[in-house]
């Protein structure tokens, strides 16, 4: 018994970084291929080690900087937050750091690398900058996503806000945008002063910058929350017994009778509840009309089911 928990647990801990690993991946993609030649900052860590590589015209690597930037910051971030902030948040920035020099050919022995010499890739650069900043954007949001839903993160600006929330009461999310709009504003003024906006207005990508934060923002809410895919349901009616027999049998759908008291007419009642998938909601609907036109159907989103003929979120 205590073995198949030791294993079970090593097991769930290799599935956690392995997630990690590919979010990190994905992350450093989106920032090494695409968004560092684009000039498109997204904020935080990585947004003021690509200030930093401009100002120092490309000579220290971003994903180094990011590295170096992170670990005073993880070493003030455990002494205010304490070591449970630990471990996953040094791998997330480690790995992430390595990748996004990794993939350019910046780390030491790859130089051969280089994917942001592909061909369809400088293609893209040319000829549809939206669709190559967005390509970074896309792959910057699942990575972090990937990289929050398993409990870690990449340091940088998430330390800075969980310490301020911490100190002042500043709330987590404000916090971060606070901090990537101030990155932005300090890489568009290095861009305008090195003249590195690649033939573009430095404000034109200060927007671009903008939109990637929020877009890649968006993107990580869905990765964490997932889309919707399932939907509870309550159903009142005088003619329960027969709606939840069919819901089993047709829909084979589990049902649950709660103890209800209308206050209108003081009535002792029951209420069907009944949780099924978003494809399956006007299989539902049609099948409660046809056998209680009068029917008060209440719909509402699920944002997890865990049990039988439901499958798990990531």
């Amino acid at each position: 018994m205590i073995n198949n928990l030791y294993n079970k647990n090593n097991l769930i801990i290799i599935i956690d970084y392995t997630v990690i690993t590919i979010g990190c991946l994905l992350m450093a993609l989106g920032i090494g291929v695409f968004l560092i030649d684009a000039k498109v900052v997204p904020g935080g860590a990585s947004g003021l080690a690509m200030a930093i590589h401009y100002l120092t015209n490309n000579k220290i690597g971003v994903g180094m900087i990011t590295w170096i930037l992170n670990i005073p910051l993880f070493i003030y971030g455990i002494k205010e937050l304490g070591k449970e902030f630990g471990i996953r948040t040094f791998y997330g920035f480690t790995v992430s750091s390595f990748f996004t020099d990794m993939v350019r050919g910046d780390f030491p022995g790859l130089s051969f690398i280089r994917l942001q010499d592909i061909s369809s890739i400088k293609y893209l650069f040319n000829n549809d900058f939206f669709f190559f900043v967005l390509i970074g954007t896309v792959l910057l949001g699942v990575g972090l996503g990937l990289i929050f839903k398993f409990r870690a993160t990449t340091g940088g600006s998430d330390i800075i806000a969980a310490i301020m929330h911490k100190k002042w009461g500043l709330k987590t999310g404000n916090a971060i945008i606070m901090i990537d709009f101030l990155v932005i504003f300090i890489a568009g003024i290095i861009l305008e002063m090195k003249h590195l906006a690649n033939d573009k207005p430095v404000l034109v990508l200060v927007l671009y910058a903008l939109f990637l934060v929020f877009v890649s923002s968006k993107i990580v809410d869905t990765v964490l929350d997932g889309f919707d895919y399932a939907r509870s349901a309550l159903i009142f009616s005088d003619k329960k017994d027969e709606i939840g027999k069919v819901i089993m049998e047709k829909m084979n759908r589990g049902v649950t009778a709660l103890k209800s008291r209308g206050l209108y007419r003081n009535i002792e009642t029951e209420v069907i509840y009944t949780v099924i998938t978003l494809k399956e909601l006007g299989k539902l609907t049609d099948l409660v009309k046809s056998i209680d036109p009068q029917a008060f159907v209440v719909i509402t989103m699920v944002h997890e089911v865990v049990g039988h003929g439901f499958r798990r979120r990531i």
